[in-house]
């Protein structure tokens, strides 16, 4: 015979001793009643308290025994039906499903709480740039990963978001269920047309296509602008992902010798007429990894050498938002002086309100986004139209600005000394940065060898040799200064860097 569960009945066939189902429920406790119920059930499941195969009171009964409506029963189990706890079976009812037997060592999570993933460890070689994407989305504490490109997020504002994602749940059902528009939400491409405006950047919505960040907003266009045998300038060293991308595209990847205000001109003058680029990808502002930032004068040289040797510059402006502004440090933007004529602008908030949401931009002419949103959709559809009204949300209530403020005063507050330890350690530092998340430091040795040697140890490196085009070994590291707070990693720098050994 099946086993019946009941408020009052045994769990246990043959036992006499009754085990409640659920605790006291209360409605003053601020936790909702179904919650509480999918709590308390769940707590019994992983306990063993309810067995496997077991068959749940009926919804009326349930109901009735507790005191609540039966929706709220329908509820609680479709819930625990979708965690795995219970089955349902047609015309049968609700069953305690099976649970699998947990590994030596494993323990269940505790109900009410949230399953945490195994911590993996990072691969070994071969070291290149898909081994370094791949690592820094281990599920590994951020304290281990130095090398990461990405805040911690315990400094990122989740309340913000999750407040924001609630208010678009309680819009009108019809707007979450459709299919988004090619060039992106009308809402967030208008909030910003405002954004833009404050950095002296004029568009229209007309100009501005959302993209799932700026890793698709740099593929995007790629493939609308460049053809097989193309050549695309990179700075050198830059953002290591984009070169194994155009490369897929059958560009050709050239790297333009970056300084401390800029790309090397006279290189670039050279590399130009000698290859005649398709495109020129820079950050100008706080670009990756050195988190310096492009002069007046050499935007200005830059735009007159896109004139004569007529290539489209690609402005990647990803960390916008952890530059303090151009009231407070220089930061100019080759946007802004060339009016989009030949700049085309790329932006995101992955780095600083939430990298799952996927929400990045480009603003270029009004002809060239009408393309790229054709191309997008051709690629992808749409994008989420819910993420981007997720973002309007949060920009337009106005707590993002007080929330960047806050980032990058607790960068300032780590970035002198992080580097004033890194220098201990007899590390060299061409240019300190004074804003963003990334030092560029040479260690004096191969980067790649000490990079394998701290994977062996749990933890994450960035070397130089993935940010160049070239690959080609390098004694330079890409460090963020968010997540150099941790004693291991300094424990390792100090035993493993030559000069540091030297220097004791």
């Amino acid at each position: 015979m099946t086993n019946t569960l009941s408020p009052q009945a045994s769990t246990q066939p043959g036992k006499a001793r009754p085990v409640a189902l659920v605790a006291l429920l209360s409605r003053e406790s601020g936790e909702s009643l179904i919650d509480q119920i999918v709590r308390s059930v769940a707590a019994r499941i992983d306990d063993r308290l309810l067995r496997g195969g077991a068959r749940m009171p009926s919804i009326r009964q349930f109901a009735a025994a507790h005191g609540v409506s039966a929706f709220t029963v329908v509820a609680s189990y479709d819930k625990l039906v979708a965690r795995g706890y219970l089955e349902s079976r047609r015309g049968a009812g609700f069953y305690v499903r099976e649970r699998p037997a947990l590994g030596p060592g494993a323990a269940a999570p505790g109900a009410g709480q949230v399953a945490r993933l195994p911590q993996e460890r990072f691969d070994t070689k071969p070291i290149d740039v898909v081994w370094l994407v791949r690592n820094m989305f281990r599920q590994v504490p951020h304290q281990q990963m130095p090398g990461t490109g990405v805040l911690p997020a315990e400094w990122l504002d989740g309340p913000m978001v999750a407040n924001a994602l609630r208010a678009v749940s309680r819009q009108h059902p019809g707007t979450l269920l459709n299919y988004g528009v090619p060039h992106g939400s009308l809402l967030l491409r208008q909030q910003l047309q405002r954004k833009l405006a404050e950095l002296e950047i004029g568009a229209t919505p007309e100009q501005i296509v959302t993209t799932a960040g700026v890793t698709q907003a740099l593929d995007l266009v790629a493939r609308e602008f460049l053809r097989p045998g193309d050549t695309v300038f990179v700075d050198d060293p830059a953002w290591f992902l984009m070169f194994g991308s155009f490369a897929a595209l059958g560009a050709k990847v050239v790297g333009v010798p970056r300084l401390a205000d800029g790309p090397d001109i006279a290189q670039l003058t050279q590399l130009a007429a000698i290859h005649r680029p398709k495109l020129y990808v820079i950050n100008s502002v706080l670009h990756n990894p050195s988190s310096t930032s492009l002069s007046a004068a050499k935007a200005f040289q830059v735009l007159r050498l896109a004139e004569e040797y007529d290539f489209i510059i690609v402005e990647d402006d990803i960390y916008c938002d952890l530059h303090p502004g151009s009231a407070v440090q220089p930061a100019t933007r080759m946007a802004a002086l060339d009016q989009l004529r030949r700049v085309i602008y790329l932006g995101g908030f992955s780095k600083t309100m939430a990298a799952n949401l996927r929400v990045g931009y480009i603003v270029t002419s009004q002809e060239r986004a009408e393309r790229l949103a054709d191309r997008k959709m051709l690629t992808t559809l749409t994008t989420s139209d819910i993420g981007e009204r997720v973002v309007y949300k949060v920009l337009s209530e106005g707590a993002y600005r007080k929330h960047a403020d806050r980032v990058r005063a607790r960068l300032d507050g780590v970035r002198a000394k992080t580097i004033r330890q890194l220098e201990r350690l007899d590390m060299t530092i061409d240019v300190a940065p004074t804003a963003g998340m990334f030092v560029w430091a040479d260690a004096g040795c191969d980067t790649n060898a000490l990079t394998e040697r701290a994977s062996a140890e749990g933890l994450l490196l960035a070397p130089g040799s993935l940010f160049s085009p070239q690959q080609l070994p390098s004694t330079r590291m890409r460090l963020n200064v968010a997540a150099m707070q941790d004693a291991a990693v300094w424990r390792f720098l100090e035993r493993e860097l030559p000069r540091g050994r030297a220097a004791r």
